[in-house]
């Protein structure tokens, strides 16, 4: 059993650090009886030091999920709960000194970065905020958090702009890591990067995670990556879960027409299931908008086993297999 596969058993039988019950994140539109609807009845779980990725094409609602659940943007409903606590209705106070176990690293290292700080001051800021290693303590904590990403204690005297993008990208971990979260939002963390360096920043927060028992939700659309980190994945479009499964489970043989769909369009030759994925029926036209999505299923106008009842029901997530969760009625082609 690989390491990826004993965490995933491991953290199935243990109690949820983090706990969303039906979330949702609605934007004002054009019309006011017309909201987008960002995020939708979302739920899900993560166990401590589980890695769950949150995968879907751009504009299915990932970095809101993410960002919602920090509470860096509030949510239009439903419960977040960290170890047991709902934190969707704490005061600023309460909700500042919970932040130093809830951290984000951001999907562009050229942006989320303060051009006029020093790499120093970019990660004391959070120590200073939760007064953590001061005085002569500060300058050698930096200095820690620097060789713990791979750079050097000097670079601390640096600006942002003297660093290469796969740099800046540790940087923002250091800054992330500063506080000891437990909980790490990871919001597109190499999409930024040149192929030849996400590799590396893979592989840093891979072993960060094993370090540190650090739980992550990790955002992407890069499959081949979320396969390779992941211990679970949940399936996102237009703001709805069609499915949740282990990572290798997912990635073997998907039970949504989604999942089909999105792994036949990340085919791997050598790979059983990406070459029967290939023979299945590819997606037609667009996603739809958030402001005005289908009724019913909202996969359902791009689904090849869609009936007249998707039209009229809207399916519930359920498990249909130890682990596995699908929102989909068509049961008898699937399974």
């Amino acid at each position: 059993m690989n390491n990826a596969t004993s965490t995933a058993t491991n953290n199935a039988i243990a109690t949820p650090l983090v706990e969303v019950r039906n979330l949702k994140k609605y934007f004002n539109g054009k019309q006011k009886d017309a909201p987008i609807r960002a995020v939708d009845d979302v739920s899900f779980t993560i166990a401590p030091g589980e890695v769950l990725g949150l995968v879907g094409e751009s504009g299915s609602g990932k970095s809101t999920v993410g960002r919602t659940l920090l509470r860096l943007m509030e949510s239009s409903g439903g419960e977040i709960r960290y170890q047991g606590e709902e934190i969707s209705t704490l005061s600023p106070a309460r909700m500042r000194a919970l932040r130093r176990e809830m951290q984000i690293i951001f999907q562009d290292p050229y942006a989320s970065l303060n051009p006029r700080q020093r790499v120093r001051d970019i990660i004391g800021e959070a120590l200073d905020t939760h007064g953590l290693h001061r005085g002569a303590a500060r300058g050698a904590r930096i200095a820690e958090l620097l060789q713990l990403v791979g750079l050097r204690a000097e670079h601390g005297a640096r600006y942002p702009h003297e660093f290469s993008g796969g740099q800046r990208q540790r940087i923002g971990i250091a800054r992330a890591l500063a506080v000891e979260p437990r909980f790490i939002v990871a919001d597109e963390p190499v999409s930024a990067l040149d192929v030849s360096i996400q590799a590396q920043v893979i592989n840093l927060l891979q072993d960060l995670r094993q370090r540190f028992n650090l739980a992550m939700l990790f955002i992407s659309h890069d499959l081949d990556v979320v396969e390779y980190i992941c211990d679970r994945v949940v399936v996102l479009y237009l703001g709805k879960v069609m499915e949740i499964a282990p990572a290798a489970a997912l990635f073997e043989r998907p039970l949504h027409p989604y999942s089909q769909a999105l792994l036949a369009a990340s085919p791997k030759p050598e790979s059983d299931a990406r070459e029967q994925a290939l023979l299945r029926k590819p997606l037609q036209g667009d996603l739809p908008s958030p402001a005005n999505p289908p009724s019913g299923c909202v996969f359902r106008t791009r689904c090849p086993y869609a009936l007249e009842l998707c039209a009229a029901t809207v399916p519930q997530l359920k498990e249909v297999a130890p682990g596995r969760w699908r929102a989909c009625l068509r049961e008898d082609v699937l399974l």
